[in-house]
């Protein structure tokens, strides 16, 4: 496995992280539990999860299936560089949110962080993440809070997830006026199919010393090889893969990067991860595996060098924006 400094960190972190939104909700905890002791073999170091995970009735779940696993103990906590999420509520889905049970007041972030290390039986989180913005809570009532956890000890560091770039600079501007570290990491949507983080969010974590932790790197498994594991009887597109497809031009985009990967012959999924490697900015793209097999394929992206004339191919079927800030311009 590679290694690289989170952002402008002294924090060092794997070149994939493992993502655990599957934990639970598609992946009972016995399966949970061998997946991250396999991505512990492999070398993997940061585990992201949130306090939402499990969804629905579940909530909270993804995080006590991690709980149960440091638990077992072997240094499994020690080796993790943990990441998890506030903001969303905590009550079951229908059921009315309580005045500050969700977002980034002050309040609230107290609260979701002694739930959150409960349920994953820690004492402190490594990264500690704003799941969206907050348009309600001024950054200097979230750093007043977040420099308290930090003096405690109870949270390492903070990073942010679907901020703007403007949204990342009042952040670490405001962290910069108060004396705080700021914002380390950025979590944004990321992949060949969906480049326009490359207009303002990626520009602004590289300039702030963000290292960028793109999700949904297979965008919904559109990337993944979707139309020959449709025509081999796979399960259907759904969510964005499906929205895509509807659509005749990206779908015709979708066949032409398959059928450029078959001729070369690689994994369109790996080739997505790979691709994501070469970015300038990139700590490492989220992969969450619901299997062991989807974990291995993952791993064996990080060793897969794309040569130039490949790169140039992939431009042209998924073009970028462009440079900023020229891509605002011309």
């Amino acid at each position: 496995m590679e290694y690289t400094q989170l952002g402008r960190t002294g924090l060092k972190v794997a070149r994939l992280v493992l993502g655990t939104m599957n934990f639970g909700p598609q992946t009972g905890e016995a399966d949970s539990h061998a997946i991250m002791d396999a991505a512990l073999d492999a070398g993997i170091n940061l585990f992201d999860t949130a306090n939402v995970y499990g969804w629905g009735e579940n909530k909270g779940r993804t995080e006590t299936i991690i709980g149960n696993w440091f638990a077992k103990g072997g240094d499994r906590r020690d080796k993790v560089v943990l990441a998890t999420k506030v903001y969303g509520d905590m009550t079951l889905d229908g059921s009315p949110v309580w005045p500050n049970h969700d977002k980034l007041s002050a309040v609230n972030i107290r609260r979701a962080v002694e739930a959150s290390l409960k349920r994953l039986q820690t004492d402190h989180i490594d990264l500690y993440q704003f799941h969206h913005v907050d348009r309600d809570t001024p950054f200097d009532e979230i750093w007043q809070a977040m420099d308290v956890l930090v003096q405690q000890g109870k949270v390492l560091y903070v990073g942010s997830s679907n901020f703007a770039g403007y949204k990342i600079a009042q952040a670490n501007e405001t962290a910069a006026r108060r004396g705080s570290y700021g914002l380390v990491s950025e979590q944004c949507l990321y992949n060949l199919a969906e480049r326009r983080a490359e207009m303002e969010v990626i520009p602004a974590a590289r300039d702030y010393g963000l290292g960028v932790i793109p999700w949904s790197p297979l965008h919904g498994g559109l990337l993944g090889g979707v139309l020959k594991k449709q025509a081999e009887g796979g399960r259907r597109a759904s969510g964005r893969a499906a929205d895509t497809l509807a659509d005749p031009a990206g779908r015709a985009r979708i066949q032409a990067y398959e059928d450029l990967l078959d001729k070369h012959g690689l994994e369109p999924g790996e080739v997505a991860l790979a691709w994501l490697l070469t970015r300038p900015g990139v700590t490492g793209p989220i992969v969450g595996p619901r299997t062991g097999e989807q974990l291995e394929s993952a791993v064996r992206a990080v060793e897969l060098e794309l040569s130039e004339e490949l790169l140039a191919s992939l431009d042209e079927i998924f073009p970028g924006p462009g440079p900023s800030p020229e891509a605002f311009a011309w």
